[in-house]
C-alpha cells in the first residue's frame, strides 16, 4: 500500500509539473494585459506535436527538436498577440476572452489538420532504467520533468527579478498607467508575455509527451487544468501556479489510484471548488478590497 502511495505521488508530480507550467502561463499573460487565455493549453499542445513532427519529418535529434519547437511556438504565442489581441485591445474583457477561445479552435483546427487525428510520442530523455523509489518504480523521465520544471522556475525567477525586461512586466502587472508613464512600452510588454507564456506551455507539453503521449485536441483539458491550478494557486501568483499544478497532478493521481480512474479529470476540480468556498483568492492569493 505504501509503495502504492509513492507511485501515485511520482505519477502526480509528473503530470502536474506540466499543469503548474500551463497555469504559469496564464499568470504571465494575466498580470500583464489582464486577459485570460483560453488558448494557453494548444501552446502544450504545440509543443508535444511539433517536437514529434520535426523528430520524425525532418530527422531532427530529440534535443534539437524540442528547440525548435519550442521557438517555433513561442513564436506563435507572439503572432497571436500581434494578429488578433493587440488590433482589438480596447475591447471588452468578455470579448478579449471569446478572441483567445476563437483562437484555441482555430489552433486545434490546424492541427488536426497537419497532422491528423492519431496518437504521437516522444522517445524518454534517457536511457536509464526505472529507479527505486521506497517501493515504487520511478521513470527517469518523470525525474527529467520535475528537474525541467524547477529549472524553468528559477529562470524565471531570476529573470523577474535581475532584468530589466522582466522587472519591466512586474511594473506592467502593478500598474499599467504608471508604467506606460515611465516610459514603458506595455504593447511590447504585452507581446513578450504571450511570446514568453507560449514558451513554457510547449516546454510542458515537450516533457510530457514521453509519458501519456500527445494528439491535437490534448490542449483543452491541459488548458483547464492548467487554469485550474492557477486559480487555485492564486490568480496573479505566478509560482502559486506552479504549486497549484502540482497539486492538482497529486490529488488527480491518487484520486484515479484509490477511488476510480473514470473520474480521473474531476477531483481536481471538485477540490478546487470546495476551496474557493472557503479562501476565494487561492492558497496563495491576496484577498483584495475595491472602493466603488
Amino acid at each position: 500500500m505504501f509503495a502504492a502511495a509513492a507511485q501515485y505521488l511520482v505519477s502526480g508530480l509528473t503530470v502536474g509539473a506540466t499543469y503548474g507550467l500551463t497555469g504559469l502561463g496564464f499568470t504571465m499573460i494575466f498580470n500583464t494585459t489582464g486577459i485570460i487565455n483560453f488558448a494557453q493549453g494548444e501552446f502544450v499542445m504545440l509543443g508535444g506535436m511539433m517536437s514529434v513532427f520535426f523528430r520524425t519529418w525532418l530527422g531532427l535529434d530529440l534535443f534539437s527538436a524540442i528547440m525548435l519547437a519550442v521557438a517555433v511556438t513561442a513564436l506563435v504565442g507572439a503572432a497571436m498577440e500581434r494578429l488578433t489581441i493587440r488590433p482589438i485591445q480596447g475591447a471588452s474583457p468578455i470579448n478579449l476572452v471569446i478572441a483567445t477561445i476563437g483562437v484555441s479552435i482555430l489552433i486545434r483546427g490546424a492541427a488536426m489538420l497537419l497532422w491528423g487525428k492519431d496518437t504521437f510520442s516522444l522517445p524518454p530523455f534517457g536511457k536509464a532504467a526505472p529507479i527505486a523509489f521506497l517501493g515504487a518504480a520511478v521513470q527517469p523521465q518523470s525525474l527529467w520533468a520535475l528537474a525541467i520544471t524547477l529549472a524553468l522556475l528559477t529562470a524565471l525567477k531570476l529573470f523577474f527579478t535581475t532584468s530589466i525586461h522582466g522587472k519591466a512586466m512586474l511594473a506592467c502587472a502593478c500598474n499599467r498607467k504608471a508604467a506606460s508613464l515611465m516610459g514603458i512600452s506595455v504593447a511590447r510588454m504585452s507581446l513578450f508575455s504571450f511570446a514568453l507564456s507560449a514558451f513554457t506551455g510547449a516546454v510542458g507539453g515537450a516533457i510530457l509527451a514521453p509519458i501519456t503521449m500527445t494528439s491535437y485536441d490534448v490542449g483543452m483539458m491541459l488548458g483547464l487544468k492548467g487554469f485550474a491550478a492557477c486559480i487555485l494557486g492564486g490568480l496573479g501568483n505566478p509560482f502559486g501556479a506552479a504549486v497549484g499544478g502540482l497539486l492538482i497532478g497529486i490529488m488527480e493521481s491518487f484520486g484515479a489510484g484509490y477511488v476510480s480512474s473514470a473520474y480521473k479529470d474531476a477531483f481536481a476540480f471538485v477540490v478546487l471548488l470546495l476551496l474557493l468556498f472557503v479562501r476565494p483568492s487561492g492558497l496563495f492569493g491576496k484577498a483584495g478590497v475595491e472602493r466603488v
